[in-house]
């Protein structure tokens, strides 16, 4: 049996459209590949131009990239047709800026409609249909997305046009996947210099700072000498020993400059290396020494060798410098894998919480502890230290045969997302935590709620450092969007004046720490890090408000306020301007001036309007949390 003319004609062209749906189909997976990851941008939105107009049925389309703030757009891509790739105009000109003045997809039955255009007369689409859609970012339009029709005859429908739209939002998400990765790549070389930063503060502090305290140590035994009747014969040991102090400190600064380890390790082991050390300390403060090696001695790796020696040369240092001790021992103790480095003293001692917070991981408040405690964590390995005053202190570090390898690393880097809608503070955030704390890297900092959630799916950081001022007026419905969207990350709250229901919902939303606005850098960078390790901390002065500081409402809180500040406090909360009350007390304005700051710190609110609604006045609007 035979088939006639028209039955084949239709097999045919079933055949065909089967193949065409094929080809339509394999566009999804591969868009959805584009968009993964990193990726170059022009070749992408190549990709999903071309995607776009192999769907429409057309050969040529353009995407261009908008600045409304500046006015001006540039012509990213082109496939098929010559629009000048590459160069800037106008939003008074061209197809584009009219879509962006229309802020809506247009469709035109011909190009030559277009009073600006670039394509000339004779190029075949002249007379062919056009459409573009506005590429959005939020309220923003940041691109065009442009398909011209094949042939005269060839019309857009709305059906084509939702299509249009679908790839522009591809193109938009692409943008903005790019424009977070490159935040992402600039936090990483940035963190990278901070690390390097931290690393020779470090290096210089303990080549320079333990020198200059051992040239103290033989200065004042000098002067000391000279008091005595020996005279010149007894001060000229001291002085030629300060001679050979400043002689080695000189070599071990160009060696640290120079990024090259210390003397001390040059051609030596490192337990030859730790009982000069030890010698030093002997010749130094007189504190007998003990050195003892656990374990068979082994090569190790020149990193781990480096950073052990440091951290020992650093623990006795303190010793020589502040624990007054009669004794001090060092081990070495040689495990399977491992390394670790002891020294104890049975000196002074000290209070490690009170010097550094109760709820220390990182002693960051001295650099010496926090520079052992860095070193370890960078190798990959930890540091204890076991102190008590009046008992003496153990430092012991823990540390891997080997260095990590870059990529496990940079495993021990918490990633950071500050959400904050001051560039200043952002900025001064971003500065405080690359100083405070090297396992800190900030990934991107986002400026509006809809760009944190982009945010986060993107980059998925392991810490989120949200102001709640950004979020007011819906904090609740975005703490618990953050938390549906990602489970895993840990938030921290950063805010003033929280109230216990205001802590309550925000623990129901999943918030692990508060931080103060004044907090200092270490501080915000303790309760990071503790956040990131699933611990949940509330800064000092906000734990404080909490657990029943004096406040206002009390009556109490004008208990620390002077008399002056208290007719001050007075006359504000009755909503008084600066210079009714500098005629009412018949002193300066500027006397007025200085008393209202030192009320608004004290009382531990920000404005006049916030003080006022604590003490009874004028309510201040609050942030609500639902």
């Amino acid at each position: 049996m035979t088939q006639t003319e028209p039955e084949f004609d239709m097999l045919v062209r079933s055949l065909c459209d089967v193949e065409g749906a094929r080809h339509k189909l394999d566009c999804v997976p591969a868009l959805a590949r584009d968009l993964a990851g990193r990726f170059e941008l022009q070749p992408l939105l190549g990709r999903i131009l071309g995607h776009a107009t192999s769907l429409l049925g057309c050969e040529s389309g353009s995407i261009a990239l908008v600045n409304e703030t500046s006015g001006t757009y540039t012509k990213k891509v082109d496939i098929g047709v010559g629009c000048q790739e590459g160069q800037t105009f106008s939003l008074k000109e061209g197809f584009t800026g009219q879509i962006v003045r229309s802020r809506s997809t247009l469709i035109l039955e011909a190009y030559s409609s277009i009073e600006r255009g670039h394509i000339p007369a004779t190029d075949p689409r002249w007379n062919c249909a056009v459409i573009g859609v506005p590429i959005r970012w939020g309220e923003q339009i940041i691109g065009a997305f442009i398909v011209f029709s094949p042939d005269q005859g060839r019309k857009f429908n709305p059906e084509e046009a939702r299509l249009a739209e679908l790839f522009a939002s591809h193109a938009a998400i692409a943008l903005a996947n790019s424009d977070l990765h490159a935040q992402a790549s600039i936090r990483e070389r940035e963190a990278a210099v901070a690390a390097e930063r931290e690393r020779a503060v470090r290096d210089v502090h303990e080549t320079v700072g333990r020198s200059l305290a051992a040239l103290l140590l033989c200065l004042d035994e000098a002067e000391k000498a000279s008091r005595l009747d020996g005279g010149e014969q007894t001060v000229t040991p001291h002085l030629g020993k300060a001679r050979t102090i400043a002689h080695d400190a000189l070599t071990e600064t160009r060696r640290t400059v120079l990024g090259m380890g210390p003397a001390a390790l040059a051609g030596r082991t490192l337990v030859d290396a730790i009982a000069g050390e030890l010698a030093w300390v002997e010749s130094m403060s007189g504190t007998a020494t003990q050195l003892t090696v656990i374990g068979e001695a082994r090569a190790l790796a020149p990193e781990i060798e480096h950073h052990a020696f440091r951290i020992v040369q650093e623990a006795l240092h303190n010793v020589v410098t502040h624990a007054r001790a009669i004794s001090v021992r060092a081990g070495l103790i040689y495990d399977a894998g491992t390394l670790a480095v002891v020294v104890e003293d049975n000196g002074q001692g000290f209070d490690l919480a009170a010097a550094h917070g109760a709820q220390a991981t990182l002693p960051a408040g001295c650099l010496g502890l926090h520079g052992m405690s860095s070193r370890a964590i960078h190798l990959g390995g930890n540091l204890h230290i076991d102190t008590t005053p009046g008992w003496g202190t153990k430092v012991r570090a823990s540390l891997p045969d080997r260095a990590p390898e870059p990529a496990a690393s940079g495993q021990t880097h918490w990633k950071i997302l500050i959400a904050n809608d001051h560039p200043l503070i952002t900025a001064g955030l971003v500065r405080l935590l690359s100083i405070a704390e090297p396992a800190i890297q900030v990934t991107a900092e986002v400026s509006s709620a809809e760009k944190l959630f982009d945010a986060l799916e993107l980059l998925r950081p392991d810490v989120l450092l949200v102001d709640l001022d950004m979020v007011y007026q819906n904090a609740t419905g975005v703490l618990t969007g953050i938390r549906q969207l990602d489970p895993r990350v840990a938030i921290v709250v950063l805010t003033d004046n929280p109230t216990a229901e205001q802590v309550r919902s925000a623990r129901h939303a999943g918030v692990r720490g508060f931080v103060n606005r004044r907090a200092s850098g270490e501080t915000i960078a303790r309760v990071l890090v503790a956040a990131g390790q699933g611990q949940a901390l509330v800064e000092g002065e906000v734990f404080d408000r909490l657990m029943g500081s004096p406040s206002p409402e009390s009556g109490s809180g004008t208990n620390a306020f002077t008399a002056r500040e208290k007719e001050v406090h007075d006359s504000v909360v009755l909503g008084m301007a600066d210079k009714q009350i500098a005629r009412e007390l018949g002193i300066s304005v500027k006397t007025i001036e200085k008393h209202v700051g030192s009320i608004l710190r004290k009382a531990g609110v920000r404005n006049r309007t916030m003080l006022a609604a604590m003490s009874g006045g004028e309510s201040a609007p609050a942030h609500p949390w639902g």
